[in-house]
């Protein structure tokens, strides 16, 4: 029977691949190569202990059902682990598990070392060694939900994460990814999960990373020949929060890494939060398998505050220092910086530092004189809302015939023209165009710009409209 080990296995994969899917089975099931079969025990050599713990995890039931079909009730199932060390050749260790036929006892994982030479798992954040409850959360106590403030353009995304930070890993917001554009409130909701998490639950362990660090720590890892270890840490984590998982985009490997240790979080019950610049359907250079499990929670974006929000988070900034400023003041921060709460908050600052060093009082003249400044300093992009302002009043419409539903011509003529722009000089989504231009689709957005475009090369008059509108866009 020893020398049918191939046989037997090539029969157990033929119903394997029946019952999973075609990725699950490449990613999980080719690499296995079977080794021996020994009076009734079939050892499998797998690559890694991680490999095998996912393995006894997430396929041990449909493992034993094909082992006892080929073997019989008394099948039974070792492995036979390749573990990594520091030398050229990789040495591979049994582990062995008991007889299939046994409802009593269960294939459970063992615990080995993780590494032959050593007998701690490496943190990447604190070398040498590892306690659990060491793991710093690297959250900023400055980012909390109180001073996070609410509006439309945050509701979702706040009202989803409050919801996580009450039940880590018991909600359906697993994982909750949070995107929107630079500057709009991204991190500062992700810390602000965190410590909410932490104030709740002391003894979760919370991780806050951003995706490049995390790359280069797992670069040091292959390196130094201590990739086990680390994916052991991040799979110890309770609530891991990733901050711009899109630099991932084109880093295979990281990808790979990465997908196997959100795999073990999810399965395990542990939070996963993500932020992101851009919603997983516009992200390039992602893999598909890795995209689909964005997907498996809820995504929720953060749009451009509007301009009663922006006023809010002055206030609040204001009141945080214990300052105050004359309304008209704060009122014109919040109209002239529009697109970056960031850049927004930064105008502030840089206002009260212009008036305590020149020992000026702050007056509307030198907020203006500041906003000049500042604005020719920063690069920014147009938000939807100013674009559609500077489109209304081009052809003379109210802003809110921009967003109804009416037909008329000329109307649905500025409506194309703002989306087209909105499309052209911002990064929202196409959805998020849509949204802010009366809850139209992202066909009809696309629709509407190539609408535009294909008027621009046949109608000379009204290509010299956009060609004005250009000039005011981008002299904002």
């Amino acid at each position: 029977m020893n020398n049918d080990h191939l046989k037997v296995w090539d029969a157990c994969l033929k119903v394997i691949k029946d019952n999973l899917p075609l990725q699950a089975f490449k990613t999980w099931f080719e690499p296995i190569v079977p080794v021996r079969l020994d009076n009734y025990a079939m050892t499998l050599q797998v690559p890694s202990h991680f490999f095998y713990e996912w393995l006894e995890e997430n396929y041990i039931d449909l493992l034993r059902k094909v082992i006892k079909k080929e073997l019989g009730a008394e099948g039974r199932l070792e492995y036979s682990i390749v573990m990594e060390n520091n030398t050229t050749k990789s040495t591979p260790y049994t582990v062995k598990l008991p007889a299939l036929n046994k409802k009593s006892l269960k294939n459970q994982p063992v615990n080995m070392p993780l590494n032959i030479s050593e007998n701690q798992i490496r943190n990447p954040f604190i070398i040498p060694g590892l306690k659990k409850v060491n793991v710093e959360s690297n959250l900023n106590p400055a980012y909390s939900f109180e001073n996070f403030v609410e509006g439309d353009c945050n509701r979702l995304a706040r009202a989803s994460g409050y919801a996580v930070a009450n039940k880590p890993g018991g909600t359906a917001f697993n994982p909750l990814l949070i995107y929107g554009g630079v500057g709009l409130g991204k991190t500062h909701l992700a810390h602000s999960i965190g410590i909410a998490i932490k104030n709740q639950f002391p003894n979760k362990t919370v991780l806050y990373v951003g995706s490049e660090k995390f790359a280069h720590q797992f670069i040091d890892a292959i390196k130094n020949n201590t990739t086990a270890d680390f994916i052991h840490f991040y799979q110890m984590i309770d609530v891991l929060i990733m901050d711009d998982v899109q630099f991932f985009a084109g880093k295979e490997k990281t990808q790979d890494v990465f997908f196997h240790i959100f795999n073990h979080l999810h399965q395990n019950g542990k939070q996963i939060i993500l932020t992101s610049d851009k919603p997983p359907v516009e992200m390039q250079g992602m893999e598909q398998r890795l995209l689909s499990r964005f997907k498996w929670g809820l995504s929720a974006d953060l749009s451009t505050p509007d301009l009663e929000t922006r006023i809010a988070i002055l206030e609040k900034k204001m009141y945080g220092n214990g300052i105050e400023l004359p309304s008209d003041v704060v009122e014109y921060l919040a109209y002239s910086i529009n697109t970056n709460i960031r850049e927004m908050e930064g105008a502030l600052t840089s206002l009260l530092a212009q008036a305590s060093l020149n020992k000026k009082s702050i007056s509307l003249d030198l907020a203006r004189q500041m906003v000049d400044k500042f604005v020719k300093n920063t690069a920014r992009e147009v938000s939807i809302e100013y674009i559609q302002k500077v489109v209304s009043d081009y052809f003379d419409l109210p802003v809110e015939m921009l967003k109804s539903k009416t037909r008329k011509r000329e109307v649905v003529q500025a409506r194309q023209i703002s989306m087209y722009f909105s499309k052209r000089m911002t990064k929202s989504s196409l959805a998020n165009i849509g949204a802010h231009c009366g809850g139209k689709d992202h066909a009809t957005v696309l629709h509407a710009c190539r609408t535009v475009m294909n008027l621009s090369e046949t109608d000379k008059q009204f290509r010299g409209y956009l060609e004005d509108l250009e000039k005011k866009l981008t002299l904002q």
